[in-house]
């Protein structure tokens, strides 16, 4: 039988906790490698962890300055020279771009890792996807990826999300929350199909469980209005009824809904709230223009009203909470939207699963201390235009 197609049946055959017992049996039985550890980065996306139940945090890798690093951010294979002529491979795990860690394979020669590279880098995709099927079944990879406690808010809310970054051969979208074990009530979601992307970025008032509570009705309502087809202004307006029908005006939730025609590059927007939203181009940075709606949740039966754009092949669009842009130095200069800006530009080289993570970091050295008072949320669109036919 084909190497590749062993591993392939003793991933899927294994069970959900024995998932790395069975790549490492595999890996080492017929590809000849020394040791096998799958390393997932955690909430914060600061470091890569070892997933064993014994692990200790000495184990873990930065995911900026070490050879794991760099095949994670990269998403790319990276060879490790070790002593005795021995390398470590260091191969990307992930999901439809979704990175979820990197799986370290230690090898006899650099000349045995060349030989089957290509197939160990398949094998640590096939490992991603069963991680991702697993999760419903074990926690073993969830309290692997956490450095402390999360709040019970901040378990209610990444429970919510879809996931980190994904790709596709018309976008790339990345998003990341701070403080990631104690969130607030900011939020994402997004969803796709052949032809649409929607995208939601929500920040709902409030702190702890009131706040989770409250995004996760907010969220749940979109979805249920999005799933039966509705367009985005009438997923507010239900959505909107929802939050109402269950607080009375007394809590609201802000939201930015969007909709991509991934066949055209028309975008349609809901502005109900007060995430912002920036456009690049080129080096240019422009904050688009939306008309204000209410929060949902203000009043009973708002009507909503969508907003259409076009944006271009190579436009990056940024999209930040309030927790982002209302953040104020120790002198009290709010970050705002000119600092934003700057970032945008100075990340522009990077992919948009990157662009995130970079912002919150330059916004954490501007707050002056390492712990938010408030959520903090960036997701990136990159657009890169339509599918081309066959």
């Amino acid at each position: 039988m084909n190497r590749f197609v062993a591993a392939e049946r003793a991933l899927r055959s294994a069970a959900p906790h024995q998932l790395v017992d069975a790549v490492r049996a595999v890996l080492c039985n017929d590809y000849a490698a020394k040791s096998v550890q799958l390393f997932l980065a955690d909430y914060g996306l600061a470091t890569l962890r070892p997933v064993h139940p014994a692990a200790s945090p000495s184990e873990a890798m930065p995911t900026h300055s070490s050879p794991a690093g760099r095949a994670f951010g990269s998403q790319e294979p990276f060879v490790d020279k070790l002593p005795d002529d021995q390398v470590c491979v260091y191969l990307p795990v992930s999901v439809r771009g979704d990175r979820l860690g990197v799986l370290a394979v230690t090898m006899s020669c650099a000349g045995q890792a060349e030989e089957c590279l290509a197939e160990l880098a398949e094998v640590a995709q096939v490992l991603g996807h069963e991680v991702i099927v697993a999760d419903r079944d074990t926690d073993l990879y969830l309290r692997a990826r956490r450095t402390d406690r999360l709040t019970l808010a901040a378990e209610m809310q990444w429970q919510l999300l879809p996931g980190r970054s994904c790709t596709r051969p018309e976008y790339a979208l990345g998003a990341q929350l701070e403080p990631a074990y104690a969130i607030f009530g900011d939020n994402f979601d997004w969803s796709a199909t052949a032809d649409r992307l929607m995208l939601y970025i929500t920040n709902g008032m409030g702190e702890g469980i009131e706040a989770s509570l409250l995004t996760t009705l907010g969220i749940n309502a979109l979805r249920n209005a999005r799933r039966a087809g509705l367009p985005i202004a009438d997923q507010a307006a239900l959505a909107d009824q929802a939050v109402h029908a269950q607080y009375r005006g007394d809590a609201h939730l802000s939201v930015l809904l969007l909709d991509l025609d991934l066949r055209t590059g028309r975008l349609q927007v809901v502005d109900a709230g007060s995430p912002q939203m920036l456009r690049l181009r080129g080096r240019t940075v422009t904050s688009v223009d939306l008309e204000a709606q209410l929060p949902l949740g203000m009043f009973e039966e708002t009507d909503y009203v969508a907003q259409e754009f076009a944006i271009e092949p190579g436009d990056r669009l940024v999209f930040a909470s309030d927790g982002v842009h209302a953040v104020a130095a120790p002198g009290g200069e709010r970050y705002g939207e000119r600092a934003l800006a700057r970032a945008m530009v100075s990340t522009s080289l990077l992919p948009a699963a990157d662009v995130p993570g970079a912002v919150l970091r330059e916004l954490s050295g501007h707050r002056g201390t390492p712990v938010a008072d408030d959520d903090a949320l960036i997701a990136c669109l990159d657009w890169f235009g339509p599918r081309q036919a066959p």
